[in-house]
């Protein structure tokens, strides 16, 4: 029930997702919702809330628990991106999302997003601290501080990649973060590249200046 609440509410949003369409989506009696969830919908989505920070997080700690490298943080990067491109940027962040649609409606679950946002961060804050450790990343850089700034950027990115349909703009977004974090390191960034979807196609060519076909004479 869970499970079926928060994907619908993934793709449609936690507001528009009633206990009806739950029930009709899990084939669910109304006496059998309300037995696990005698609060109702706050109750079932703060559950949902539960359930999305566990999938992200543990996701995020395998694929961050050795990080230790500019090339494990660009592979990162990478599957974040082909993630979000395999559905054409849409949906956003499943976590993001909640807190966009919840933080000003529900404050337990608001603290709730806000500690598992800041368990993601330091998983990234630790792999930075492992850089420095090994005498990659510098010491005067703050790997709390660097964290907090990817994480802005991850969000940015998948907020714009949701608005664009389109993963462009996040891999900007990220590209950026790492060139920052790598300018602290003395080496130079590989940037992602995106395949191109039909809405950055439209852009680029929309964005080539006319050649002037006129003859010299």
């Amino acid at each position: 029930m869970i499970s079926s609440a928060a994907d619908l509410m993934y793709v449609r949003g936690v507001n528009a997702v009633t206990l009806d369409d739950v029930r009709a989506a899990t084939g669910t009696s109304k006496s059998q919702l309300y037995k696990h969830f005698p609060d109702g919908k706050p109750e079932l989505v703060r559950a949902v809330v539960a359930l999305r920070a566990q999938q992200v997080l543990a996701r995020e700690e395998q694929r961050l628990a050795r990080l230790k490298s500019m090339s494990g943080l660009r592979r990162w990067r990478d599957a974040l991106i082909l993630g979000a491109a395999l559905q054409g940027g849409a949906y956003g962040c499943a976590l993001g999302n909640l807190v966009v649609e919840l933080s000003d409606q529900d404050d337990q679950a608001r603290t709730s997003l806000s500690e598992h946002f800041a368990t993601w961060e330091g998983l990234l804050a630790a792999g930075f601290r492992r850089m420095q450790d090994d005498g990659i990343l510098a010491a005067k850089a703050d790997p709390d501080a660097l964290a907090t700034g990817l994480m802005a950027a991850l969000q940015g990115g998948y907020l714009l990649a949701q608005a664009n349909h389109d993963v462009a703009p996040m891999a900007t977004a990220l590209n950026m973060a790492l060139a920052h974090i790598e300018s602290l390191t003395g080496h130079s960034t590989k940037t992602a590249k995106p395949r191109k979807t039909a809405t950055s196609s439209r852009r680029a060519t929309a964005t080539q200046p006319r050649r002037n076909t006129a003859a010299k004479r």
